[in-house]
């Protein structure tokens, strides 16, 4: 049987790829889609943790600059994640899997805060664990939860899903003679400046020497192929 060569992962899910083809909201068959691809990496024996955006709902940074005061628009796009959260385990619940909320802001009756020894002792005893509500604080976006949480649970890699195969010297959506690039280190992608995740979140997988991941989460097996180490999407490294 296959074997993943990561035992515990930090995967980052962004709010719009809970959409689908609608506007805004949560898309019931795109988010099934994803679980089953969670699903099937399970059973590779890895231990998952989530970390999922809530711009599908609310982005605070564009309302944010439409005037509204910038800390109460992240706070309310906290409040969207933890939306996107308790979708993504009722999801889950349906597919069999167990999983649980954590959230950096204490919503008592609907999700556990977070707590880093219950999130690890979760992910020893086979559950999902997935982080809501960013950081907690404002002006810090996902990305930078992301990379936190994968630290604070000692991770092995920080994997980021995307709506395209990895990582561009372009957007390939507006630039169709883009490159990607299937490895590249940090340094490289700062000096050619890719837009890999916000600067603070990158500095941070950098100076802690975690690897991160970069793929399309709506091809079929690209999560199962990074985790099993075959050539899929692209790897950042030290």
């Amino acid at each position: 049987m296959a074997k993943s060569i990561y035992k515990r992962i930090l995967l980052k899910l962004s709010g719009e790829a809970l959409m689908g083809d609608d506007a805004f909201g949560v898309n019931p068959e795109t988010i099934n889609k994803i679980v089953t691809e969670i699903k099937a990496v399970k059973s590779l024996g890895v231990e998952i943790a989530i970390v999922i955006g809530g711009g599908n709902i609310f982005r605070g940074v564009a309302l944010g600059a439409a005037g509204m005061d910038r800390a109460t628009a992240d706070y309310m796009g906290m409040l969207a994640t933890v939306m996107n959260a308790l979708a993504l385990q009722d999801a889950m619940k349906h597919a069999g899997l167990i999983s649980r909320v954590q959230s950096a802001i204490n919503i008592d009756q609907i999700v556990e805060p977070y707590i880093r020894g219950k999130a690890i002792r979760y992910l020893e005893d086979e559950k999902i664990v997935i982080f809501a509500a960013g950081t907690g604080n404002p002006f810090f976006t996902t990305d930078t939860a992301a990379a936190l949480r994968a630290m604070e649970i000692n991770a092995d890699i920080m994997i980021k899903a995307t709506k395209v195969d990895g990582i561009y010297s372009d957007d390939p959506v507006e630039n169709k003679d883009a490159v990607m690039y299937r490895s590249v280190t940090f340094d490289e992608a700062i000096q050619k400046n890719l837009k890999i995740m916000d600067a603070t979140a990158f500095t941070l997988c950098r100076d802690q020497k975690l690897s991160v991941a970069v793929f399309n989460i709506f091809k079929h097996d690209a999560l199962q192929n990074i985790l099993l180490g075959n050539d899929e999407g692209t790897r950042v490294v030290i």
